[in-house]
């Protein structure tokens, strides 16, 4: 998940809202005319569906992940009391996306936020952490489809949502990940057989296992590494667009993430931003927020240079 420099990302804040400086362009492309914005403006984003999965959320999502493992990130660190104020923070600015996983630990804080935002008007991402049920070579298939019928009813339970709008297996790592992952892919069929899950996919981090994922038949969503510079992704920029533009024609959605190269990139969010919007491939993307400030920036940035339509 991507992640900020609270310092760096704060004090140019008050910039933004009186007009950005003008951005690195890099790579010998020309910049397109940025949008004017008024003074202080921050337009929401725009809503995408997914395809033909009836999901609809907004273009920006609100990660959840920075530094996130053993069920805890950045995000849960603040407490419940900021993360939830966080979220609502997002929704009054018309994100309709939010990004969350068991990994991370953050249901059970966007369940709070959901007693005053309406379920229907947002779109829930999250995400299978299977590792936790052991070694592949050590679990009986049996026991791998009863643990994610059972993962999901717990989703749903921490979440208090009768339903799940997209579900992924979490970090692929293997180009030969649905072999592995086989018994975990027919059960999670049938969930959205049942219509507790709309959209099913997969996070990557390994540049096999995302020309798998693009593929892949049973993937409706992909969330891929993507940035200007290649930091914290799976390939060069040139080659990760190449297999998401493949993706993208045979049918599948694509979200992005580390989109500021997992904090790396915060000194040049700008051209990240534009970089992102550039690429009519990708349906929405996904930022670790921390403050309220870096969402107001970002999607200034965003209206300031619109999204590229196919």
């Amino acid at each position: 998940m991507s992640s900020f420099d609270r310092r760096t990302f704060l004090g140019t804040s008050a910039g933004v809202a009186a007009g950005l400086a003008a951005h690195s362009v890099g790579r010998g492309e020309e910049p397109s005319p940025p949008a004017k914005l008024a003074p202080g403006e921050i337009p929401p984003p725009p809503k995408v569906t997914l395809g033909d999965t009836g999901v609809t959320l907004s273009r920006l999502g609100q990660g959840t992940g920075v530094f996130g493992s053993n069920r805890q990130s950045n995000q849960t660190r603040m407490g419940f009391e900021k993360l939830v104020s966080l979220f609502h923070h997002a929704y009054e600015r018309g994100i309709r996306f939010y990004d969350l996983a068991d990994l991370y630990g953050t249901h059970i804080y966007f369940r709070e936020a959901l007693r005053t935002i309406p379920r229907d008007e947002v779109g829930i991402l999250t995400k299978i952490w299977w590792r936790y049920d052991g070694p592949q070579n050590k679990t009986l298939a049996e026991h791998r489809e009863q643990i994610t019928k059972t993962t999901v009813e717990r989703f749903r339970h921490e979440l208090a949502t009768d339903y799940l709008d997209i579900v992924l297996l979490h970090c692929m790592q293997k180009a030969n990940w649905p072999e592995e992952m086989a018994r975990y892919m027919d059960e999670l069929n049938e969930e959205k057989a049942k219509g507790r899950i709309k959209a099913l996919g997969v996070s990557c981090h390994d540049f096999g296992a995302l020309k798998t994922a693009a593929a892949e038949p049973w993937v409706d969503v992909i969330l891929a590494r993507i940035n200007p510079k290649g930091v914290k992704m799976d390939a060069t920029p040139e080659e990760i667009i190449e297999v998401l533009r493949g993706a993208k024609a045979a049918g599948k959605s694509v979200i992005g993430m580390k989109i500021f190269g997992e904090g790396q990139l915060t000194n040049q969010r700008e051209e990240c931003i534009r970089y992102a919007q550039q690429h009519d491939f990708m349906d929405a993307m996904t930022i670790g927020f921390e403050a309220p400030q870096q969402i107001d920036e970002v999607l200034q940035l965003m209206a300031r240079y619109p999204m590229k339509q196919a």
